[in-house]
């Protein structure tokens, strides 16, 4: 596995001077971005296949074990909060229990069967968007998830560094960010641990988009929970719309703080009307707009 290769690069990494052994970690995170570019046209494919599955119900499945299954945990969870994206449509499936998001669990990773019994346990089924991640692309855990979750009918999704990494075989769609060995001999939370990042955040932020969570780059969907996102709100209803800040402000208490209906309510569109259009268009802004293009002139 290119990922546990010994570099004889930095065989004397620990006796460099401190911004020496920076520069290379500096490099390797440069690397890491660079090795996602081939993995975009995977990326895109999977996302068009995962909003056609989620938007009959399906759910956001994260499989992954120590560092793989963190930063799937931390990609889901900040899709509520910026997407409004339902919590009750993300499972996390993570080798030792939500126990090893803080402490590593020994041999955890190694369990076939508590792969098996977490798609099981959690009824995956042909609707539902199976993600696991890997290094190696050799975890049981996550394979057995996969394969498992593949068996039942969903979309499975692999995501490893190394190529011919079996993770890629038992998946639908496979998606390799090819980042080579490590500056630290197998300390993937570095250059692999970027590329899963990044790869995850392409994914579901596309996902998000195509759902019509996202609007001229803004996110129109997301949850205003404190001040600032409240004003946020308020802003981008302007923006949407050219209205001044009172009207936007009205358009949001009316919509009870829904910003796209506040957007076509603040045109002047009464309420009944743009609840059926959003309706019409699966919440689609663009969509909606587009039924009223003679009062946006």
């Amino acid at each position: 596995m290119a990922t546990e290769t010994f570099s004889t690069r930095f065989q004397d990494l620990d006796s460099w001077p401190s911004l020496d052994i920076l520069s290379a970690f500096y490099e390797g995170q440069l690397s890491a971005v660079a090795a996602v570019r081939s993995s975009l046209p995977a990326i895109a494919a999977a996302a068009e296949e995962a909003v056609a599955r989620l938007r009959r119900g399906g759910r956001l499945v994260y499989v992954g074990a120590g560092t793989s299954g963190r930063i799937g945990v931390q990609d889901g969870t900040e899709l509520p909060p910026t997407f409004n994206w339902p919590d009750d449509k993300l499972v996390y499936l993570i080798a030792g229990g939500e126990g090893a998001l803080l402490k590593a669990v020994e041999n955890a990773e190694d369990s076939v069967e508590q792969g098996i019994a977490g798609i099981k346990d959690s009824q995956v089924g042909p609707n539902d968007v199976v993600i696991g991640v890997a290094a190696s692309g050799r975890t049981p855990f996550t394979i057995a998830a996969l394969e498992e979750a593949k068996a039942r009918g969903a979309q499975t999704i692999g995501i490893s560094n190394n190529a011919g990494a079996p993770i890629l075989d038992v998946c639908s769609h496979p998606i390799l960010a090819d980042t080579g060995e490590e500056v630290v001999a197998g300390s993937t939370r570095m250059k692999a641990g970027t590329a899963q990042k990044i790869i995850l955040n392409l994914l579901s932020t596309l996902i998000m988009v195509r759902l019509g969570r996202v609007y001229r780059g803004l996110m129109v969907h997301m949850r205003a929970t404190n001040a600032k996102l409240r004003r946020r709100s308020e802003i981008m209803v302007s923006q949407i719309t050219g209205c001044d800040d009172a009207t936007a402000i009205a358009a949001l208490r009316q919509a009870d703080g829904d910003m796209k209906l506040a957007s076509l309510i603040a045109l002047g569109i009464n309420s009944t009307d743009a609840q059926a259009a959003l309706a019409r268009s699966d919440g689609n802004l663009r969509e909606a707009l587009a039924d009223f293009s003679d009062i946006r002139g």
